[in-house]
């Protein structure tokens, strides 16, 4: 009779172990097979735009270029909707301080991972495309400076948190258009110089 009441607990406790390890089990397919949500994503970085500029030295004759390193201020914030586990698109708003013009470049974006690492570390591309304009700027007298077509395409790093949140570093390169009316000298009927600035964008920023 005691060997029956053993065999029975022994039963008991195989059958309750069992039950918790199904329902384990089931807990976990049912969390990989939920489906994904469409979310609200944002991603702010600052960082540094580098460059290399020629220039004309003025009354060298004859005429003399010179070649300067630029270094200037970049802000920029992504804000979108998480399409899919890997693409998030959205409008992408930014401050550029170069040396002589104040933009404020406002593109759509694309976000989207490329690769991803057990520890939640993600190698993602970026692609901004959109126009830079000139509402922040202030120029002296006879100048006027305005905005144009902005290119912005990279790579960057994701290192995620258990949060959901994540850090982020990313290098680009930044293609700018603008376009300055300066004053007239003597004899002249118009007077401007086209811009192009090409910049390598290093950015630090986080995602929520």
């Amino acid at each position: 009779m005691l060997k029956a009441s053993n065999c029975y607990r022994n039963n008991r406790v195989g059958g309750l172990l069992l039950l918790l390890w199904v329902s384990a089990s089931l807990c976990r397919l049912q969390a990989q097979n939920s489906p994904f949500k469409p979310h609200y994503v944002n991603m702010t970085e600052v960082g540094g735009l580098f460059g290399r500029v020629v220039y004309d030295v003025r009354w060298s004759v004859p005429l003399a270029q010179e070649v300067q390193n630029r270094l200037s201020l970049t802000i920029q914030t992504f804000n979108g909707v998480q399409l899919k586990p890997r693409l998030a698109v959205g409008a992408t708003v930014g401050v550029d301080w170069y040396k002589t013009a104040l933009l404020t470049p406002i593109a759509a974006g694309v976000r989207y991972d490329l690769v991803s690492t057990p520890k939640n570390v993600h190698l993602f591309g970026t692609l901004d495309a959109g126009y830079g304009f000139n509402w922040l700027q202030v120029d002296g007298t006879g100048y006027d400076t305005k905005g144009g077509m902005m290119l912005n395409p990279g790579l960057g790093l994701k290192f995620g948190f258990k949060s959901g949140s994540a850090m982020l570093l990313s290098l680009t390169y930044k293609r700018q258009e603008a376009k300055v009316t300066k004053p007239l000298g003597w004899q002249e009927v118009e007077k401007w110089e086209d811009r192009v600035y090409n910049r390598m964008a290093l950015r630090l920023g986080f995602m929520f």
